[in-house]
């Protein structure tokens, strides 16, 4: 098992170190932040001035080896906009999208993996086609439409939900969180079903698909024949089995929750990652861009790790092959 972990972590570190270099050549390859931070009457002196002020008139070799050398010590560099450090501009916005990440991937797990079952084991059934469809309905609609059906409907007309911000929050555990208020948790909710709905109907298909390709295998067989009932089939063996593929897509879409947030951050004004990235576009910050990336790409590292660590536990196999590759 630390063969495989060391492994994992050696991997870790050169996609890493790879994502660094594409994140940072791209990003600071295109425009030139210094037609939007000055205004349009500056002069050519002004210009040089802010250009040597925030590094560019050096190579871009150059600028990457020091860009480097800083991440290694926690430095992402400063905000061009904000002129705080752009790392502890992210970590500040952090917590309110993994929050919502978190939230909306509760909602797909519980909801999604229940009905994912009860569709596997009746199907063709009225039930299975309902489920189906709505999984469907969930894959089709677009994340920005139903953000807005969700505010005409639950805000606008029934005035049940607000419709923006984060709400009041409150300590929980030592943490700050919407959860421990109720302005917070009602603020929380919309947005969190939003961002849930493909996940929902993504848990739902996989759920299905595992459960059909189960139930005709021999070890359903045997554990009918020996007289064992269908919930204890359903949740010791059929889940059981199921939980591996199932684990490892709840860990990539975990990832790529926390990432692809920005458009509920935008139609629900969460002051999230999401946000202040569409932000720093606009405004071509290049020090919050490049981090906002690295802590993305960071985490979705942590996560595959974490995701293959489980995986391995759960099945051996993988273990074993990792070892002896």
């Amino acid at each position: 098992m630390l063969v495989f972990v060391i492994r994992r972590l050696l991997q870790s570190a050169l996609v890493l170190l790879a994502v660094s270099l594409v994140v940072f050549a791209g990003i600071y390859a295109i425009g030139n932040p210094v037609d939007i931070l000055l205004p349009d009457d500056a002069n050519e002196t002004e210009r040089q001035a802010a250009i040597r002020a925030l590094g560019l008139d050096r190579p871009l070799l150059v600028q990457y080896g020091i860009f480097l050398l800083k991440a290694v010590q926690g430095d992402l560099g400063t905000s061009f906009v904000y002129n705080i450090p752009s790392i502890e501009l992210i970590f500040s916005r952090l917590p309110a999208t993994l929050e919502l990440a978190m939230c909306a991937l509760f909602i797909s797990i519980a909801v999604g993996i229940p009905l994912g079952l009860w569709a596997g084991l009746r199907p063709g059934t009225k039930t299975d086609e309902a489920i189906v469809t709505g999984s469907i309905l969930g894959f089709s609609l677009p994340s920005f439409w139903q953000g807005l059906m969700l505010i005409m409907i639950f805000s606008v007309t029934l005035g049940w939900l607000p419709s923006n911000g984060r709400g009041a929050t409150g300590t929980l555990f030592g943490i700050e969180t919407s959860f421990a208020t109720w302005d917070g948790f009602t603020h929380l909710l919309l947005p969190a079903i939003n961002l849930s709905l493909f996940k929902l109907a993504l848990m739902i298909r996989l759920t299905r698909a595992g459960v059909r390709e189960t139930m005709p295998l021999d070890f359903i067989k045997f554990a009918r024949a020996k007289g064992v009932s269908e919930t204890r089939i359903v949740l010791a063996h059929v889940l059981k089995y199921i939980l591996v593929p199932i684990i490892t897509v709840i860990g990539m879409e975990l990832g790529a929750v926390i990432a692809f947030a920005t458009v509920t951050e935008t139609i629900f004004a969460w002051p999230g990652m999401g946000k202040l990235i569409i932000d720093s576009i606009n405004k071509l910050d290049r020090p919050v861009i490049v981090a906002y990336l690295m802590v993305v790409t960071l985490m979705f590292i942590v996560i595959n790790l974490v995701v293959d660590i489980l995986y391995a536990l759960l099945d051996p196999r993988v273990r074993i092959k990792g070892q002896t590759e």
